[in-house]
């Protein structure tokens, strides 16, 4: 498995890390490695507009949108 290695982290900064990371159970690890992955499996703003334009949408006009949006809203 691949290893990172992160240089230079400010002495605060690896001080707050170390807090949370205790606070949470973790060693700093384990606690760097959990916040990776989840920034892994985040899509970013750019990943979720490039999915977006990969689907073909549909062919609603406008004012159809609308009026299913307003009949939904009124059915609450």
């Amino acid at each position: 498995m691949p290893s990172v290695q992160v240089k230079d982290v400010p002495e605060d900064v690896h001080a707050v890390l170390r807090r949370r990371a205790a606070a949470a159970g973790q060693s700093l690890q384990e606690y760097l490695l959990a916040r990776l992955r989840k920034d892994a499996e985040t899509p970013t703003v750019e990943e979720l507009f490039a999915r977006i334009d990969q689907h073909t949408g549909g062919a609603a006009s406008l004012a159809d949108t609308a009026e299913a949006v307003a009949d939904d809203r009124q059915s609450r």
